[in-house]
């Protein structure tokens, strides 16, 4: 569905900046404005949005008719895989207005389109950035937006119980992985919003690893880190969990993990800092001797994106504000040993911080 609001806004601010329009090229923030959600993979998709006159859908030709059906009331245009996209592009732009002056997403076109896009328009100038305000706008949920989130939240809780149970000695990271995604499927759950990650034992420990072929065995974390899609918005959980008597030092990581998860969910309050709100479960690790072994931020924002704006993280003095969703998610990882990370994603509320999944956070043992 449009979302007429923001789009309302994204002109009012064209129109204050002096812009004649804005093309919109992350398939992200175009499904966000426009409720259409494509991937385009090498293909161009993009948004024109126009200071004085209706927006238009641009992309795949193969992709009109689902643009169209998606509900998207204005024109979409497309082209075919042999045509050269921006100079179709740029025809329809010449053709609704006399605009020079247009925003683009310095950090999402590439130099490569940049320069298609300005050699199709020689004539047009293309010096503002408009990513900020484009995380500005999609930075404060609605009312709608949180409840399609908590929702996705209900179903990542339910994914972390089909991964739990699932677990038995000499089963794969991959196995597990697809029974749970396979079960989330065939109760209607469309999509997940990341590859389910699924690590046992000391690949735990590497924090951006993928899901492999590695097979559990008794004595060994499991970690789970996972989300799902619902109306178009993200879930992202994590739970670390013992296959059988594990390690006393695995022990110990998840309880100084969790009192660092538990103390800054706790503590997340209107008017905080971001770089305040990672300090409290940063110092909480370090002051067990972790500090080193927490190697990443705290956490990040999401919505129809899983990772978006803002970056929980030091250094960053964005203030907290209600209706703000981000995930907690504090994690230590020693190598050779194993890894634990616990998250929540959530809200913020004039009450503090509300929890999109609930899903029991203690050491639980199989």
């Amino acid at each position: 569905m449009v979302n007429q609001q923001k789009l309302t806004h994204f002109v009012s601010w064209l129109n204050q900046n002096e812009l004649s329009g804005a093309i919109i090229t992350n398939f992200h923030n175009v499904a966000y404005f426009s409720g259409f959600e494509s991937d385009p993979i090498e293909r161009v998709l993009a948004l024109v949005v126009f200071s004085d006159h209706e927006p238009l859908l641009f992309g795949p030709a193969l992709e009109v008719n689902s643009m169209r059906a998606s509900g998207w009331p204005f024109a979409a245009f497309g082209y075919a895989d042999h045509e050269n996209p921006w100079l179709i592009l740029a025809q329809h732009i010449k053709q609704t207005t006399s605009g020079t002056k247009f925003g683009i997403e310095y950090d999402h076109l590439s130099v490569a389109r940049f320069n298609a896009l300005q050699t199709a328009l020689p004539s047009l100038s293309f010096k503002t950035d408009v990513t900020n305000e484009v995380n500005q706008l999609r930075l404060l949920k609605t009312p709608a937006e949180i409840e399609h989130m908590m929702a996705a939240g209900k179903d990542a809780d339910r994914a972390l119980t089909i991964g739990f149970q699932a677990l038995t000695s000499g089963i794969s990271e991959l196995a597990v992985s697809a029974k749970i995604e396979y079960e989330l499927k065939k109760s209607g759950v469309a999509a997940m919003s990341f590859d389910t990650l699924v690590q046992f034992g000391t690949h735990a420990a590497d924090p951006h690893g993928a899901t492999a072929t590695r097979e559990l065995a008794t004595g060994e974390m499991a970690l789970f880190d996972l989300g799902t899609i619902t109306e178009g918005y993200a879930s992202d959980v994590s739970r670390t969990i013992a296959f059988g008597q594990v390690d006393p030092k695995l022990q110990e990581i998840h309880a100084v993990t969790l009192a660092a998860q538990q103390e800054a969910q706790s503590q997340a309050k209107v008017g905080m800092t971001a770089a305040e709100l990672d300090g409290i479960a940063r110092q909480i690790i370090t002051d067990a001797g972790y500090g080193d072994y927490f190697v990443h931020r705290l956490g990040h924002g999401l919505g129809t994106s899983v990772h978006e704006y803002p970056s929980i993280m030091a250094g960053n003095n964005i203030t907290l504000q209600e209706g703000m969703a981000f995930s907690i998610e504090p994690g230590i990882y020693i190598p050779g040993l194993g890894g634990v990370r616990i998250e929540d994603s959530g809200y913020m509320s004039h009450t503090g911080f509300i929890p999109f999944t609930t899903k029991s956070k203690s050491l639980y043992q199989l």
